[in-house]
């Protein structure tokens, strides 16, 4: 099957989860638990696991679960049960999780035009966030290699696409940050050009990896790049980085502002997005990301 053809057949699935149009101010209103390290599924498991015979109430358990969970393919809301979500997410494993580990990794090129990209048609994931998330840092955690990724207390270090090839079989894709204040203005403009046109020319992408600075409160640059993707079909899990970092005074924890985060995208997405947490330093998150991007990775390769 040729790819073009494969990736249009992959998002038609997704886009049953992603809008099918980013669409403003949609209602919604499920109770969100208070700490997001628990899955919804947590506060309503009774609903979910129900042997009750009220169809209202499966029907609600339904509806629930489409709009808040992650449903992976060949899974359907009455087949969930509580361990079938991975922890400190709302993703449901599904029968096309597999292997996950990172066996080997190795450079492949950097490319400044999305043209200049590998052409193997091998799947890929690639990375995008804020010059200061952690990106690097994050990917160093996925590999459990120092350095893989270029790291720097300069935000703004990566310029280019860079391509990584794991186990011979799929890519992690390093974009350029975007936000570094610092940058030129004509720098600036360049990274946004060019990182949207791999996005919107990329055949082989099975999802974008957005990273959320868990540390601080929301930020409108994140949001609007998490609204341009959905608006234009592209699919994405939000990571939140930096769970670890528990801020004193005033300032919000962690959990708060991933919980401030979700209320935001849900004022423009028809149903939640995959999400989950992760610590490049306590490695919280580690595992459970690559199996999300394995069920992902697997499913895109049987279509």
């Amino acid at each position: 099957m040729q790819i073009a053809s494969k990736c249009r057949l992959f998002n038609s699935h997704f886009f049953s989860i992603f809008p099918q149009s980013i669409k403003p101010k949609i209602p919604f209103s499920p109770n969100i638990p208070k700490n997001p390290q628990f899955s919804i599924y947590a506060s309503s498991s009774r609903t979910f696991n129900s042997s009750s015979s009220s169809s209202s109430s499966s029907s609600s358990a339904s509806i629930l679960a489409r709009k808040v969970l992650f449903m992976a393919p060949g899974v359907e809301p009455e087949d969930i049960k509580e361990d079938m979500i991975l922890p400190g997410s709302n993703i449901v494993v599904g029968p096309y999780a597999g292997d996950a580990k990172i066996k080997e990794v190795e450079f492949v090129k950097s490319s400044n035009k999305p043209k200049d990209c590998p052409k193997d048609e091998r799947p890929e994931f690639a990375m995008l966030g804020r010059s200061n998330v952690g990106k690097s840092s994050l990917i160093n955690a996925l590999v459990k290699k120092k350095e893989v990724a270029l790291t720097s207390k300069k935000p703004g270090k990566t310029q280019l696409i860079n391509h990584f090839l794991v186990n011979k079989s799929w890519y992690i894709v390093d974009l350029p940050g975007y936000g570094f204040a610092n940058a030129s203005e004509a720098a600036r403009m360049d990274w946004s050009s060019f990182t949207k046109g791999y996005f919107l020319n990329r055949d082989t992408l099975v999802s974008v990896l957005l990273l959320i600075d868990a540390s601080v409160p929301p930020q409108k640059i994140d949001l609007d790049c998490a609204n341009w993707l959905g608006r234009n079909k592209i699919p994405i899990t939000f990571v939140f980085t930096k769970c670890d970092k528990m801020k004193g005074g005033k300032a919000k924890r962690p959990d708060q502002n991933i919980r401030d985060f979700q209320e935001l995208i849900r004022q423009n997405y028809n149903h939640q997005p995959p999400w989950i947490m992760t610590s490049s330093v306590s490695g919280l998150g580690r595992d459970e990301l690559l199996l999300h991007m394995s069920q992902l990775r697997n499913y895109w390769n049987n279509e």
